[in-house]
């Protein structure tokens, strides 16, 4: 048993049945963000990380898988009606290894733990609750008072392109001097939606894909890597709490995304806990519990894929 299960009463496959219980079983696919687009990417750091950090790709060119999705299980959802989007980033470090940066259109995640988010989904699940009664639900408990906040401000998003992506949880960066900083990371879009507009295909099938690969044909698409550096105080392992507008931000670099991937990224776990020297995780308890979540719906969907190869 590992120590995230030891310090979890909630398991993996718990976790996983329910959400298939609720979402309904859709096996070739991811158990959450089953929708999804991938691209080949360079991310091109500036320097800026340098004191923070001697996190290699955070130094020096690296390439990078990056897989856009829409956050429900159901591999064929109503896009307009999925407000949160995902942006997974998979830096491709010496060695065969791997560091991920794995994060949603939204700033906070929806409960503090991963039983609260489980007795979130058991809550509000099924059809007999309208969406306002649904969060009311979610008002009259105060372990769901994000999970409320997140759904009544949610926009739908029109493009993958246009949208702020953030890491929700907390990292620590470590330098040189083996000294730690604290900090949350951010996808900034270049692309203003004037610019993008006219890429659009359709308002059916899939045009936020469609966007995408008809955006590559007029050159790279860029994001900016920014860093929001916390300061004595803040919540550094409570993913429900945002930090202050005032925190500084640094940008630390600039992916490019040059060309769509044919096998669409589906092969690659994101895993949002597998860091790199010069890079660590929080203790937050609902990031540290996402490793054996990710295992166990990986394992689900790479059983069955190759059960119907053979």
């Amino acid at each position: 048993m590992s120590n995230d299960q030891k310090n979890c009463p909630l398991t993996s496959v718990e976790a996983i049945d329910t959400i298939e219980e609720i979402a309904g079983v859709f096996p070739a696919y991811r158990r959450a963000h089953a929708k999804g687009i991938g691209f080949d990417a360079i991310f091109s750091p500036n320097g800026s990380a340098a004191s923070y950090t001697t996190a290699s790709h955070l130094l020096q060119e690296t390439s990078a898988i990056v897989r856009f999705s829409h956050s429900t299980p159901n591999p064929d959802p109503t896009e307009q009606l999925v407000p949160v989007k995902g942006m997974s980033v998979q830096f491709q470090l010496p060695n065969g290894k791997v560091t991920n940066l794995t994060m949603a259109t939204v700033p906070v995640f929806i409960t503090k733990t991963p039983e609260e988010f489980i007795q979130l989904l058991q809550a509000v699940k099924g059809d007999k609750l309208s969406f306002t009664e649904k969060i009311s639900t979610l008002k009259n408990n105060p372990n769901f008072h994000a999970a409320a906040k997140i759904l009544k401000n949610s926009i739908p998003s029109k493009s993958f392109l246009t949208e702020r992506y953030y890491s929700i949880h907390a990292y620590y960066l470590i330098n040189k001097n083996k000294q730690r900083q604290a900090v949350k990371f951010e996808w900034e879009p270049t692309d203003s939606g004037e610019e993008t507009s006219r890429f659009t295909v359709s308002k059916i099938g899939n045009p936020m894909e469609d966007e995408l690969v008809n955006r590559l044909e007029n050159g790279p698409i860029h994001f900016n890597l920014i860093i929001q550096l916390a300061q004595p105080g803040d919540s550094i392992n409570d993913s429900t709490q945002e930090w202050p507008d005032n925190r500084e931000k640094v940008c630390i670099g600039t992916l490019s995304i040059h060309e769509r991937r044919l096998d669409n990224a589906e092969p690659h776990v994101f895993d949002p806990t597998i860091v790199t020297d010069g890079l660590q995780c929080s203790d937050d308890p609902v990031l540290h519990f996402r490793r054996a979540a990710y295992a166990e719906s990986a394992k689900r969907r790479h059983q069955f894929v190759k059960l119907l190869e053979n």
